[in-house]
This record gives structure tokens, C-alpha cells and sequence, in this order.
């Protein structure tokens, strides 16, 4: 019985120990090497490593992602000699005059085709209140302009305009760089609701993040103002960080302008805010409002102005 179950010999090679080793010897058999350094060659393991990219979509590499989304931005802007950046926030939704009263003209046809349909009224309201502010579009991209034109003519680049790189306010404030052939970034991020970067960024300043922490971090770090146009949740978190940044130290001096105080003063009662002493009064200065492009551009230019002459 027992040499019923004793393993088969085989000529030139020990016993099996393992019942999925073969029986011949493989390496002699030219078609299959040549079949297997054909799988070799396509082998994922035998790609680069800043190639492969399945291994840094992985979850264990989020780090080195991070490092790439800081790094590759920063190569960038450095290589173009930009040496400071003007941060332009604000909505999406706040398009030029034409498209807000395009918008407007189809949703009033729209409640005209269902009159008892309560969405269809109220997107006529909220095209209403869109198209009054149109107008920031277009302070948006003469302030722009303003910042733009006489900073780009040196070795070294300040006052570039930076955006979210997407539509509204941000494709505005593009706009108006490239209007006058200046320079602008646009740092855009991906979404479950895909956003395009709009036409007029400069092309090879157009980033693409993942995350929004990376994506901060650039908009902060070359700034030397911060402008906030009306806008919604996202344009309310880049100024509420941005804020605590400059109140906790954590950033370097910077106007930080609310741009249309009617809109801004209705939106959120800073006074408030230090009246029932969750913050100083004194962190009511961490802002002012403009109301025109040129008043903007020049609280800028001030503040600068006077920064200078306390350093020196």
C-alpha cells in the first residue's frame, strides 16, 4: 500500500514536494521563456514607480500624492519667476450680464409653462437676484485688470492673479489678466460634479488638485491680498480660514477685502461676533470692504505701503 502513494521520480530533479511543481524542467523549454519575458516585460511590478499608475492611486500612498500635489505647483511658479500672488475668491454662479439674463429668460419660461410648480417660481426669483449681481463679474474683471497690468513687466512676477480656476467670479477675475496679456493661475479641483478650468487661465499655470487642503496651502502662500467677491459655502470657508489664519499668526500680513459690504454685511454680523466676545475687537480689523475695483487695488497698495515703511 505504501508504494501505492509514493511520489513518481523524475530524471535529473528531486522528489516532488509540492504537488504543483513540474515535471520537466521548464527553463529548457524555449517557447515558454520566451512566453514568460513576454509577461515580464507588461508586468505592472516593471514599471517605474512614478509610472505605475494603479500604485499611486492606492490608499497606501496618499502621502506621496500630497507631496506630488505639493511640489509639482510650486516647480511651476518658481520656474515662471512669480514671486506673489493677489487671491480672487467668489461664487460660481455669479456669471456676466448675457448669461445671468439667459438664465433668467428660460427660467421665466419655464414657470410660464408650469404656473402651479413652486420650484420653477423660485428659480425665477433666484435668476432675479443672480442677474442684480452680475455687476461683480464685472468688477471682478477690472479689478483684475487693475492688478495685472503693471506687475508683469520685470524679471520677477508679483500681483499674479490666483483663482479656484473655475467658473463665475474666478473665470471673471481670469478674464481680466487675460484681457491685457498678463499671466493668471488657476488652481482647480476635482469633483464629483466635474469642474472645468475656464478658457482664460494661462495654460501652463492651470493645476488640477485632489485635495483641498494642498490646494489652500498654494493659494496662501504666495499671497500678498486676499479679495472676496459674493459667493456661497466655498467662497465662506476660504474666508473663514483665511481669517483665522491672519488671527492666529499663522500667516504672513495681508488686506484681506471684502469686495460689496451690503452683500457681506447681510451675509454674516461680524460686529456681533465681537459684541458677544467670541472675538476681539481688535480681529474687526482684520478686514475692510471696497466697493469699487479701484478702491480695492488701492487698500492693496497701501497696506503694502505701509508694511514697508514699518520694516524699514
Amino acid at each position: 500500500m505504501a508504494d501505492d502513494h509514493a511520489r513518481p521520480q523524475r530524471p535529473g530533479l528531486p522528489a516532488k514536494a509540492c504537488d504543483i511543481l513540474p515535471d520537466t524542467v521548464r527553463g529548457d523549454d524555449v517557447a515558454l521563456v520566451a512566453e514568460n519575458m513576454e509577461r515580464i516585460l507588461a508586468s505592472q511590478s516593471n514599471l517605474l514607480a512614478q509610472e505605475d499608475q494603479a500604485l499611486l492611486a492606492k490608499e497606501e500612498m496618499r502621502g506621496v500624492r500630497m507631496l506630488l500635489e505639493l511640489g509639482k505647483p510650486e516647480l511651476a511658479l518658481q520656474a515662471d519667476r512669480i514671486h506673489s500672488t493677489v487671491i480672487v475668491f467668489g461664487g460660481t454662479q455669479i456669471v456676466e450680464r448675457t448669461a445671468a439674463e439667459r438664465r433668467l429668460s428660460e427660467a421665466r419660461r419655464a414657470a410660464a409653462a408650469a404656473p402651479t410648480d413652486r420650484r420653477a417660481a423660485r428659480e425665477v426669483e433666484r435668476s432675479q437676484r443672480l442677474l442684480e449681481h452680475a455687476h461683480y463679474y464685472d468688477s471682478a474683471r477690472q479689478f483684475a485688470t487693475l492688478v495685472s497690468i503693471d506687475n508683469q513687466c520685470e524679471k520677477q512676477r508679483d500681483y499674479v492673479v490666483i483663482t479656484g480656476g473655475g467658473p463665475g467670479i474666478m473665470e471673471a477675475a481670469n478674464r481680466g489678466a487675460f484681457d491685457v496679456g498678463c499671466k493668471s493661475i488657476g488652481l482647480n479641483i476635482k469633483l464629483p460634479a466635474e469642474q472645468q478650468p475656464n478658457p482664460f487661465i494661462t495654460p501652463e499655470l492651470c493645476f488640477q488638485f485632489k485635495y483641498f487642503a494642498l490646494r489652500k496651502f498654494h493659494f496662501i502662500l504666495r499671497a500678498k491680498a486676499v479679495v472676496l467677491f459674493p459667493g456661497g459655502f466655498g467662497t465662506l470657508d476660504e474666508m473663514f480660514e483665511t481669517l483665522t489664519l491672519r488671527q492666529t499668526h499663522r500667516m504672513q500680513p495681508v488686506p484681506i477685502i471684502l469686495f460689496g459690504s451690503g452683500y457681506w454685511s447681510r451675509i454674516i454680523d461680524f460686529q456681533f461676533l465681537a459684541d458677544s466676545g467670541v472675538i476681539a475687537d481688535e480681529h474687526l480689523d482684520l478686514f475692510t470692504y471696497a466697493e469699487t475695483p479701484e478702491e480695492a487695488w488701492q487698500q492693496i497698495l497701501d497696506f503694502h505701503a505701509q508694511h514697508r515703511g514699518r520694516d524699514s
